[in-house]
């Protein structure tokens, strides 16, 4: 099993100050549900948008028969009790779930034999998600150190390209999940792996029992925050990163309370305002960001991509919008978080001078760059947000402040390398995050 933290005592204290509702009744603390992972759905549609008849021209979409998935996810918290969520939210028809299992991964497909756990969803071991709905398992033990790999397995029976429906996944995962062989092989210990995808599908979270002290922070975001361009499988992406500067932290300091989960929201191409590569930042909000177990505090990031995709050449060709357009929907989020009781921490957008985005060529405009700082300058001194994580002051070259700093860009000029999203994470003050 592959497990990314600084030291062995990091995993040992974290996985004991996690503990199962059932042992509250011997006299350990009360406990809550907290969210250790988490993805942002999207809708992945049965025909591309404006695909010629009869799909010609294009590689033939995804789909699954009478097959089991096993999907990767790098877990935040440790914790010995832990629940998944399925999702068919974006789904127009029932999806049929023939089984279901949760083990630490061990290698690329492989799993640790005696981890693995049947999943059940009210005691039955299949189950129908309406469509526009999520699936929450049942609890199942199962010791899970901080910073681990869990592999999810999700068997098909049915044939998802005998529909229309909409399949509900998050593209562009950066990591690479597993389908098999004709067959339900939940809980096999070597999957017979027929082929690979990089996205998920119908995953939406995987939570912990933990003490009533820790909390989630979610991370609400476009590419940047989902990590494009990070090495794939590695777990580069800057909440990743995050996630181990706060579990290094609650192991120094011994407190519950500096337990954190992070939950990584991003979706690459996202807008503050408008639909583009999944919903709107202001439409998926609840959904993403407000009913995420044990959330105490959001970071935003967002807005780049109304820029650069908005206004004639970018996306749908639309009305340019404003900085105060902008400025507007993200008080809508700060003003909806506030009424949950929630900390909203804004971060600032990074510099994007010399994008190369092959189907956009005008990302960048010097005009585009002034609406950025407007936004900036408002997010550093408006306090409308609980708190400020400076990205673009950590991260842009003091010489050419439109750009950021060659070290860390990656090919695109407008994404970060492996470095840059560590300097993203060590950015973020964490006192921010205290309870």
């Amino acid at each position: 099993m592959r497990i990314l933290t600084t030291t062995a005592s990091v995993l040992v204290y974290l996985f004991l100050a996690s503990s199962s509702p059932a042992s509250a009744q011997a006299g350990r603390p009360a406990e809550r549900w907290v969210g250790t992972w988490a993805t942002a759905a999207m809708p992945r549609p049965q025909a591309a948008p404006n695909a010629p008849p009869g799909g010609r021209g294009g590689a033939p979409l995804l789909n699954f028969s009478n097959q089991t998935l096993r999907q990767i996810v790098h877990v935040s918290l440790g914790g010995d009790r832990l629940r998944v969520v399925l999702s068919n939210v974006f789904g127009t028809e029932p999806l049929t779930v023939g089984a279901a299992n949760v083990a630490l991964r061990q290698k690329d497909a492989a799993i640790v034999p005696a981890s693995a756990r049947a999943l059940k969803f009210n005691g039955s071991s299949t189950t129908t998600i309406a469509a526009g709905a999520v699936a929450v398992s049942d609890s199942v033990s199962l010791a899970v150190p901080a910073l681990a790999d869990l592999a999810i397995d999700v068997f098909l029976p049915g044939d998802t390209a005998s529909s229309q429906s909409a399949l509900t996944t998050h593209g562009g995962a950066l990591q690479t999940n597993y389908i098999s062989a004709p067959g339900n092989h939940s809980g096999a210990s070597d999957l017979p792996v027929a082929a690979t995808t990089q996205s998920w599908f119908f995953l939406a979270r995987v939570e912990v029992a933990a003490a009533q002290a820790v909390g989630a922070v979610v991370a609400l975001g476009d590419s940047i925050t989902d990590g494009s361009l990070s090495t794939a499988d590695t777990n580069n992406r800057w909440p990743d990163h995050l996630a181990r500067r706060l579990m290094s932290q609650a192991a120094s300091t011994r407190t519950p309370q500096t337990m954190t989960g992070v939950l990584n929201l991003g979706i690459a191409g996202n807008r503050v305002l408008t639909e583009g590569v999944g919903p709107s930042a202001l439409a998926r909000f609840d959904r993403d960001a407000l009913v995420q177990s044990g959330v105490t505090h959001v970071i935003v990031l967002e807005g780049i991509n109304d820029f650069g995709l908005g206004g004639p050449g970018g996306l749908g060709n639309g009305p340019a919008p404003s900085a105060a357009d902008v400025i507007g929907g993200l008080s809508q989020l700060i003003e909806r978080a506030h009424a949950r009781g929630l900390k909203i921490i804004g971060g600032t957008m990074l510099p994007f001078e010399g994008t190369s985005l092959a189907p956009f060529p005008t990302y960048y405009s010097t005009d585009k760059d002034a609406r950025r700082q407007a936004v900036n300058e408002w997010i550093r001194t408006g306090k409308a947000y609980d708190g400020v994580i400076d990205f673009d002051m950590a991260l842009r070259d003091p010489s050419k402040p439109s750009q950021l700093l060659p070290q860390y860009k990656a090919v695109d000029n407008l994404h970060l390398n492996d470095a840059g999203y560590q300097v993203m994470a060590n950015a973020v003050n964490l006192a921010l995050l205290r309870r």
